[in-house]
């Protein structure tokens, strides 16, 4: 199968996306006479974007860049790697890191809950990701500042965030950019801003993509490939390919890189979230819209009812 180039997703012009997304974050600031944002710093490549938005932004709007108020909450899976990263970067870009550990404050709430603090089930999960969001909405009060989300559009496209937890934010930086353009323009920026700050996203490029919540957890090893969502988010929205088709297109796309076996699997997994977790993105902060679509609402709109289509089931 010949791949029209209509197929081959997110067309990326780093530039492009990067002045995008300040754009977008300075049209907020200045719309509500914002000076101050609050950045959760994973020492991942979601929340390193963010930052170099905000940078960016601050920089246009000719703010004092201590508005820019950064906290990294290492919890039960967070490594010394992705700490050290997130440090490192703010440093390069001569800021602040608060260091906020979330163990003891989730080891209260699951004594009072009843759960037993140990099982790394869903809630233990999901109680993290719920009580660092709960840290950057307190500390955004406490400076009247915008709590910038980090979650990606293909983190939205999958529901593979935790509702009430990283879901949520007073705006969202990332929603209209997919993972494999926040790896590139990432790596865009290192590329032309040589010195400590890149040499840290170097590494945050290089490290396993993980929201870390227990040892050792890797996303894709979960959910699949980011590079194969993204090409089926695109060719299921843009070209309204179904899942025969996009099984096609895809294999023949990736040749040589993924077996038809993990691209047929990843295909499952992706039409099964997109449809079933659309609840998540429809309650969703307002965003940036980047390519010719957004999710949610105010773009490409599922109910969160709906379920999975008879044409969409494999």
């Amino acid at each position: 199968m010949s791949i029209d180039k209509r197929m081959i997703p997110f067309p990326c012009r780093e530039a492009q996306v990067f002045a995008k997304q300040t754009a977008g974050l300075v049209r907020r600031l200045k719309a509500i006479g914002c000076k101050d944002v609050v950045i959760g710093l994973s020492g991942g490549l979601d929340s390193t974007l963010v930052l170099l938005v905000a940078h960016a932004a601050f920089g246009k709007l000719k703010l004092d860049k201590s508005g820019i108020h950064l906290y990294t909450m290492p919890g039960f899976g967070t490594t010394k790697r992705t700490k050290g990263n997130a440090e490192k970067l703010a440093e390069g870009l001569g800021l602040k890191c608060e260091t906020i550990g979330i163990a003891k404050a989730c080891r209260q709430h699951f004594k009072d809950i009843g759960h037993d603090g140990l099982t790394p089930d869903i809630t233990f999960e999901n109680a993290q990701a719920r009580m660092r969001t709960l840290i950057l909405f307190s500390k955004a009060n406490m400076f009247n500042a915008l709590n910038l989300g980090t979650g990606d559009m293909s983190e939205e496209a999958l529901g593979w965030c935790t509702f009430g937890g990283d879901q949520i934010a007073h705006f969202n930086i990332n929603s209209g950019v997919p993972k494999t353009v926040v790896r590139k323009v990432c790596a865009w920026w290192a590329k032309r801003n040589p010195g400590a700050a890149a040499e840290a996203i170097q590494d945050i490029i290089a490290t396993p993509i993980s929201p870390e919540l227990i040892p050792g957890q890797v996303t894709e090893k979960t959910v699949g490939p980011y590079e194969l969502h993204d090409f089926f988010l695109w060719n299921l929205v843009m070209n309204k390919l179904r899942p025969a088709a996009l099984l096609k297109a895809a294999s023949a796309y990736f040749a040589g890189r993924f077996g038809e076996e993990e691209i047929a699997a990843t295909l499952e997994i992706f039409v099964r979230r997109f449809f079933t977790q659309a609840f998540k993105r429809n309650a969703a902060p307002d965003g940036i819209k980047v390519f010719p679509f957004e999710l949610g609402p105010r773009g490409y709109y599922i109910p969160s009812d709906m379920g999975i289509p008879k044409a969409y089931r494999m």
